[in-house]
């Protein structure tokens, strides 16, 4: 067990020690290019990436992969970072089938997202802390699980609409690796793969949807499953700079291990500059298998 967590320390030192490389040259490239090249001028924002960053006068407007569930369309500019987190994640739920009562609390778990190209964006997910608490109703017993959760390496590669157009299409992939302490994770490899729609529709109202295919691995046998989720999203701002969403999501399993999870959510945002968004937003269980309910409040920096 020991010889396990040292492992884990070491992938995720090793982690930690290529994203701030990456940081520190692409800082580097900034400060010492800080004037637009001649592509830029005439639109053309293909010639920037991590080490020759987009200009400021170039930058789009920001945009965020929270507080809701579905996948964002749009990626970061060129030679930009973001750090998107919540302040906390508190899910609780009682109706299920297994008569088991569960509260989980994420503490600042939270997304690195990094500018490659301009249509290219690497993401990194960390949960630096998890905590949940199983209650088995018939025996009456409880079991409770706390450490670091797993750690996930993303891509983003949007096709067309990044810098305008009516639609924008993006396809992402991601791979989850087995960081979580004993009791928080499935100790596997996962991997998925998806795509990213966002639409601007009349009267100023945002529409985002993604569908993605989750290769999970199962713990009692050498099966694999494959888990479709999708979520749908409206987005309208309500006042100033106060905007809110609506969105419904869900995950059905092809091999039928578990019983369709669907969700309704809701949220606000608020942008106090061009690069700093709070936000804050609930989800409410529609199927027994999903969490009964769920709170979050977060911030996202852009720099």
């Amino acid at each position: 067990m020991r010889s396990a967590h040292t492992a884990r320390d070491v992938a995720i030192i090793r982690l930690c020690v290529v994203f701030l490389f990456l940081t520190g040259g692409a800082t580097q490239a900034r400060e010492g290019k800080p004037e637009p090249s001649p592509a830029s001028s005439n639109g053309d924002k293909s010639s920037f990436h991590l080490f020759n960053p987009t200009p400021r006068g170039l930058m789009r407007d920001m945009g965020t992969n929270r507080p809701d569930s579905t996948e964002g369309a749009y990626t970061l500019d060129a030679g930009h970072f973001a750090i998107e987190l919540s302040f906390a994640e508190f899910a609780y739920d009682h109706r299920n089938q297994d008569a088991q009562t569960t509260r989980s609390l994420a503490v600042t778990p939270l997304q690195l997202r990094i500018g490659l190209l301009n249509n290219t964006e690497l993401d990194l997910d960390l949960s630096p802390y998890a905590w949940t608490e199983v209650m088995d109703r018939p025996s009456d017993s409880t079991e409770t699980t706390d450490g670091f959760g797993d750690v996930t390496l993303g891509l983003r590669q949007n096709l067309w609409g990044n810098d305008g157009g009516v639609t924008a299409l993006a396809v992402v992939g991601s791979i989850k690796f087995p960081t979580a302490s004993d009791g928080l994770g499935n100790d596997k490899v996962q991997g998925s793969l998806g795509c990213a729609l966002g639409l601007s529709l009349p009267g100023d109202f945002t529409l985002g949807a993604s569908a993605t295919f989750d290769f999970v691995p199962r713990l009692d046998n050498d099966r694999s499953s494959v888990d479709f989720t999708h979520s749908i999203g409206l987005g309208h701002a309500i006042v100033g700079d106060l905007s809110g969403y609506l969105e419904y999501t869900g995950s059905a399993n092809f091999r039928h291990d578990e019983t369709y999870r669907g969700l309704i959510g809701t949220g606000l945002t608020y942008k106090l500059t061009d690069d700093l968004q709070l936000d804050a937003g609930v989800r409410v269980g529609l199927t027994t298998s999903a969490d009964d309910l769920a709170f979050l409040a977060g911030i996202s920096y852009r720099f």
